[in-house]
């Protein structure tokens, strides 16, 4: 048999495949000899020029299926866009064979991808029934299926009952405590690894990088980029990719780019992230420069997260024509999110008819992001009838969001037509639609701490009042008046300056200011409207430095001008 397993390997299209395939049926030799079946079938399942559909179709007409066949076909399946067949078809190996550490890995890489929870503890279940629990790679896979589908608890309790582990045991854990267990236990491996195999790697840094990103977390990153250069990791270009990511996010863009230059062997990754952070904190000139620089400099070519992070420039920066002119120009294929940052392009710059146009001239079916992202718009520059006809558009596609309403709403409000903010809320009524209060958060020792507009939950409640009557006065002395315009509600002017000084944003950053020490960086508040924490900046040297992100971007406080109104993140790095 060994020329026919040679000439298996030596395939190298589809063709050669079926014609093994038809030799093996003609011979008798696919029945018979299941080491050569069972090989051939996974090339059909796997290889770049197979054909999973004749591989599930081959699997069919074995009379007595071995373990084997079930694990080749289970591993296209796990790899396939869509892996569920794979977990139906582990039901068929358990009446026809018995299941390996290979079945179950690769059915657990299914389970893990698709986040199925319950498809997850039968398998933990024969997974020990099989003896299987010292296969250190398996329980990992287990780990990782576990994190995936959101229940860190039992990827937690499956780490626990491993005899054995090595690092991409820790690196799974790690990943399914993002963000905020994953650095307390990494700092525990980084300092005491239990043995030589569970000391950190690559994976490791970056997933302890990506938690620091998430967390604002800007010294214990360049701890962690300290550690990477001890360990001669600092030049791996995942690492350096996590390293752009964490400092861009964590508001120090100097520190990414001197990353980026400082790789040696870019990679489309590398210049994504770099055109990201310049994007994300509102360098539009710098991004375009840097689109320019990796067209002209490289053999690279874009791909549609390229584009999408140049078009983002543009639009936090308000480079509209070349926004429209790289939109025209794109060498990939235009996705919904390329569409709806061209739509918030044109939307911010007050061109609402030419940007509605772009929603109406797709070529498939626009989603409710964009209309209200247009909804939005026609609230800012008052825009009555366009917001009619975009709310008309969100009822036919079946939006029933509180938001859908709100905009509206605060549309109406603006011209002072009370009579039809009362209509929608009464539609809404009707709709059973809740208006979700907002919210504005700070992080302070761990610890999140939630308020909405004029909180008297808070346990120091009383305390952050008079602080903020503290500041009221001093901003006051500096000429401050309040702007009741952005209350869009049928009051007298005191009661709309109240309900805009309770905010709840001015609670959370007077909180901030009343329970940190003068020279501790605020580090996480989530606010309502950028334009009211601008009364704040002229309260506190603290607050001086405030990144502002609204779900995907920041901007540095000299532009708070053109910060839109809307639910941000602000991450400041402070330093005072």
């Amino acid at each position: 048999m060994a020329p026919l397993d040679s000439l298996i390997n030596s395939c190298s299209s589809l063709s050669h495949l079926k014609q093994l395939h038809g030799y093996l049926i003609a011979s008798g030799l696919f029945q018979l000899v299941s080491s050569l079946r069972s090989k051939l079938m996974e090339l059909f399942a796997v290889s770049s020029f197979g054909d999973l559909p004749h591989a599930s179709s081959m699997l069919r007409l074995i009379i007595f299926p071995t373990t084997n066949d079930f694990n080749a076909i289970l591993r296209g399946l796990s790899m396939a866009p869509d892996p569920s067949p794979a977990i139906s078809l582990y039901p068929c190996l358990l009446s026809a064979s018995r299941p390996d550490a290979l079945s179950l890995s690769f059915v657990l890489k299914a389970v893990a991808r698709l986040s199925s929870l319950p498809s997850i503890s039968p398998l933990h279940s024969h997974l020990f029934h099989l003896g299987l629990a010292a296969d250190v790679r398996l329980v990992t896979t287990l780990v990782d299926a576990y994190a995936k589908a959101s229940r860190s608890d039992l990827a937690l309790q499956a780490f626990h009952e491993m005899p054995l582990r090595d690092i991409a045991t820790w690196n799974a854990l790690l990943a399914a405590l993002l963000p905020h267990d994953s650095l307390s236990l990494f700092r525990r491996l980084r300092d005491n690894p239990p043995s030589s195999r569970e000391f950190p790697d690559a994976v490791t840094i970056v997933v302890a990088l990506s938690a620091c990103a998430q967390l604002g977390a800007i010294a214990e990153g360049a701890s962690i980029h300290a550690f990477a250069r001890s360990l001669a990791l600092d030049a791996d270009v995942r690492v350096c990719n996590a390293l752009i990511d964490m400092y861009a996010k964590c508001g120090d863009v100097a520190c990414a780019l001197t990353v980026f230059r400082s790789l040696h062997s870019k990679t489309l990754v590398s210049w994504n992230a770099a055109i990201m952070t310049l994007a994300h904190h509102g360098r539009g000139r710098d991004a375009l420069q840097l689109f320019d620089e990796l067209l002209s400099s490289t053999s690279i070519e874009p791909d549609t997260i390229t584009y999408l992070a140049v078009l983002c420039g543009c639009t936090h920066s308000g480079l509209v024509d070349d926004g429209l002119r790289i939109f025209h120009t794109m060498r990939v294929s235009r996705t919904m999110k390329h569409y709806g940052t061209v739509v918030d392009l044109l939307s911010r710059a007050g061109r609402l008819e030419e940007a509605y146009g772009i929603v109406t001239a797709m070529p498939f079916p626009a989603d409710a992001v964009l209309y209200q992202t247009l909804l939005g718009a026609c609230k800012t520059y008052g825009d009555e009838t366009l917001a009619e006809k975009v709310s008309e558009k969100l009822k036919e596609i079946g939006s029933n969001s509180c938001g859908d309403f709100v905009l509206l709403s605060n549309v109406y409000a603006s011209k002072a037509r009370w009579a039809d903010v009362g209509r929608i809320r009464d539609a809404m009524r009707k709709s059973d639609v809740i208006k979700v209060p907002g919210f504005s958060y700070m992080e302070l020792d761990g610890e999140v701490h939630k308020f909405v507009n004029g909180d008297k939950g808070h346990f120091r409640w009383r305390e952050i009042y008079e602080k903020l009557e503290e500041m009221g006065g001093r901003i006051q002395q500096l000429g401050y008046v309040p702007d009741t315009r952005n209350v869009l509600h049928d009051i007298g002017d005191e009661e709309k300056e109240n309900a805009l000084w309770y905010h709840s944003e001015k609670l959370a950053i007077a909180f901030g200011l009343l329970s940190s020490p003068h020279d501790t960086p605020i580090r996480k508040l989530c606010i309502a409207a950028a334009f009211q924490v601008g009364e704040s900046l002229a309260f506190d040297a603290r607050l001086e430095n405030l990144l502002c992100q609204d779900g995907s971007w920041p901007t540095s406080g000299h532009l708070w001008a053109s910060a839109c109104a809307g639910l941000a993140v602000i991450e400041p790095i402070l330093h005072s």
